[in-house]
């Protein structure tokens, strides 16, 4: 069972997650170690954004809509969809 606010596996509405350069990087480049801060963070962050651009849109698209929480998805930080989504930092360090 799909968790809610989540779209089911659906292949039409995900078929450009088949397309993304993301597919072929170190996920660690996506998803923050435990600890890591500042400088690190936010060169971590820029490296992953720099890899979202072939479906870029789409990707931020679907990130926002399931108000994803972990990693930087279509070029944006947790922060970052936080602030859009206006919702609160949840504790994370920026």
């Amino acid at each position: 069972m799909a968790q809610q606010g989540r779209p089911g596996p659906v292949a039409e509405r995900r078929q450009w997650q088949h397309r993304g350069a993301c597919r072929h990087a170190d996920l660690e480049l996506f998803f923050r170690p435990e600890g890591e801060r500042g400088p690190a963070r936010e060169r971590r962050q820029q490296a992953a954004a720099a890899i979202c651009r072939v479906v870029q849109a789409q990707c931020r698209a679907y990130a926002l809509a399931v108000a994803e929480p972990y990693g930087v998805w279509g070029g944006l930080s947790e922060s970052a969809r936080d602030a859009i989504l206006g919702h609160p930092a949840a504790g994370r360090a920026s």
